[in-house]
């Protein structure tokens, strides 16, 4: 059998690193789109940013109907909340942020006049005791802090931090034995990089599409779904797939009963739920199953949690789906996917737009 052709070439995976390598946290996000635009403005007809700074990348602008391809361009990041007369920062969420996985971490304060370093601090174990289990050992939103090497309120407010400014974590992206990308806010940037790609191999490949395509990468998906609440309002699409991150499930201390069982590398995980709309559910395996694409399943119940649930319920009923790329240790500074499962989604998102176009009307999914 003859070795499946990359689609991810080398100026593609240097956007990857330089798009994850950047910071894009709920609400300041525009950097990070600036960098997003700038890759795919080449494989588009024309492309607009909204008030809150969701970037849309429009192919053939001027069709009747519309199709959109989403992720969102968010991470999980902090607010510096209060600051202690000895120069301590104490947090909140911004988003899904582990307070767990915080002590000894180093981040990056966002101000004015630029990042500021700083550590979560965490008593040494000897302090502690050796196994302690006292709920005062444990890290909780009320006793992580951060420290930027200061002595007093006043030295802190003289780096330019005040409450209100956001942090992130300072992570890179990393190849892990030549077969993962791992990093942070591969939730979901990475989403981003793949619907960006979807566009490099519509032009590379001279594909024309008879609806408009908007390629849209949605901000504050991780306090709520709210880009795409306000995106869907203004694009008023006919079609939404959306594509995110879900659990892979085969590392300890992770229950498949609960969490359902999903393996990296074994391709796409594709949503069944009632915000997924059936035919075009069908339609994307249908297609994955022509190209011999391998996915997974995955039974979302209520809702997906995922921009999905914005788009199917709104303008009167958008009909959406949901592939998502299955990711080991969410919400941490290591989130890992495998480099195939990132192809297949590509390519199955690809795929699935040609399969529209011989669909146009849009019958099927009637």
């Amino acid at each position: 059998m003859a070795k499946k052709k990359k689609i991810i070439n080398k100026e593609a995976e240097k956007f990857l690193f330089k798009y994850l390598n950047n910071t894009s946290p709920t609400g300041y996000e525009a950097e990070g789109q600036k960098i997003w635009l700038e890759y795919i403005k080449p494989y588009v007809d024309e492309h607009f940013v909204d008030t809150y700074g969701t970037a849309v990348a429009v192919i053939n602008p001027e069709a009747k109907y519309k199709v959109v391809i989403e992720a969102h361009a968010d991470e999980i990041s902090w607010y510096v909340h209060y600051i202690t007369k000895d120069g301590f920062i104490y947090v909140r969420r911004n988003g899904g942020s582990d307070h767990m996985i915080a002590p000894s971490k180093r981040v990056n304060i966002h101000t004015k006049i630029g990042f500021v370093k700083a550590i979560f601090g965490w008593p040494a174990i000897h302090t502690r005791g050796a196994g302690s289990s006292k709920p005062e050992d444990t890290p909780k939103m009320s006793n992580i802090f951060l420290d930027c090497g200061c002595s007093s309120k006043e030295e802190v407010e003289k780096l330019g931090i005040h409450v209100g400014c956001v942090i992130t974590y300072e992570d890179e992206l990393m190849v892990l034995n030549k077969k993962y990308y791992v990093g942070r806010a591969l939730d979901n940037r990475i989403g981003g990089f793949m619907i960006a790609e979807v566009a490099r191999m519509l032009k590379e490949n001279k594909k024309k599409l008879p609806f408009g395509l908007y390629i849209t990468n949605a901000v504050q998906e991780e306090v709520g779904l709210r880009g795409a609440q306000m995106i869907v309002e203004r694009i008023k699409p006919d079609v939404a797939i959306v594509t995110d991150v879900c659990h892979d499930t085969q590392t300890p201390m992770i229950n498949k009963i609960e969490q359902g069982d999903f393996v990296a590398g074994n391709g796409p995980v594709i949503a069944y739920g009632p915000a997924v709309q059936n035919n075009l559910r069908e339609l994307i395996i249908d297609t994955a199953d022509q190209h011999k694409i391998k996915f997974q399943r995955y039974a979302a119940s209520r809702v997906t949690g995922t921009d999905t649930d914005a788009f199917a319920y709104a303008t009167g009923g958008v009909a959406s789906a949901l592939i998502s790329l299955p990711i080991r240790y969410m919400h941490t500074t290591v989130e890992m996917t495998h480099k195939d499962d990132v192809e297949n989604v590509i390519q199955l998102i690809y795929e699935t737009l040609l399969n529209i176009k011989d669909n146009h009307d849009f019958s099927y999914l009637k």
